[in-house]
């Protein structure tokens, strides 16, 4: 049986005219983008397989590079989630339609504006000194090692509450020093969770984009500041994915 072939969705934008985006490489073909339209909103789609969509990297990849493309020709661009994709053109416009009043809120919220994002990333060796550092933890390591397995299995989780206290502590020294700064200069901002054992922070900053130039001369002048200690992995332009939340959803007509 053919696949069926339906509407998937990447983004939205302000726009009241047809918009013309060129092709994109989907699915194992080449698809051209187009745009439906109601009132002053448009979904930017591409014709796309009917099925479930699973978050690898080749599509999400496409997914991002297709709405980058959107974002350096519109002003206001609201991303949609990975992987939605509906049976009709009249499907994605009732879809549009429900969405309208969210949409019409956002595109005045993200317009001119883009996402910004740091990790940073404690280096191993700052973070070993930074324990030997702590006379408790060291004292408390010292008495476990000189115990016997059942008397010493209580002090190793008491250790490991120590070792979590501590290392929430420099978190929270890193959120005042580099996160508060830099939330300062954004529109918004936003701390993700954070990642395996060494990650000290995960944010999310929304900038005006005449301002990127000068989000970028902070940033670099805290890495001057603590790049001895920690890595930085500063990602971007994005679209306002951590500032923004929409349902999507098609009602019966």
């Amino acid at each position: 049986m053919a696949e069926e072939t339906g509407v998937y969705i990447f983004c939205c934008i302000q726009a009241e005219g047809e918009k013309d985006f060129g092709t994109i490489e989907f699915e194992g073909e080449e698809r051209r983008l187009f745009t439906l339209h109601y009132k002053d909103a448009a979904v930017v789609a591409a014709h796309a397989p009917v099925k479930i969509y699973h978050p690898k990297k080749d599509p999400l990849m496409t997914h991002q590079a297709v709405i980058t493309k959107v974002m350096q020709e519109e002003r206001a661009v609201v991303p949609i989630s990975f992987g939605n994709v509906f049976k009709s053109k009249e499907d994605t416009e009732v879809l549009l339609e429900n969405l309208y009043p969210q949409l019409e809120k956002l595109f005045t919220e993200v317009r001119d504006k883009m996402e910004i994002g740091l990790k940073v990333v404690g280096k191993r060796e700052w973070l070993e000194s930074m324990v030997h550092q702590n006379d408790r933890m060291q004292k408390q390591k010292e008495t476990v090692k000189g115990k016997s397995e059942a008397a010493g299995y209580f002090d190793r989780i008491q250790l490991g509450e120590m070792a979590r206290d501590f290392f929430t502590d420099i978190q929270n020294d890193v959120e005042k020093r580099i996160h508060e700064p830099l939330a300062e200069l954004a529109e918004a901002a936003k701390k993700n969770d954070t990642l395996g054992e060494k990650m000290l922070l995960n944010g999310a900053y929304l900038i005006d984009r005449d301002k990127e130039e000068v989000f970028d001369a902070l940033v670099n002048e805290l890495y001057q500041t603590w790049g001895d200690y920690v890595d930085f992995k500063y990602t971007g332009p994005w679209a306002p994915y951590n500032f923004i939340h929409i349902q999507l959803k098609v009602e019966a007509s």
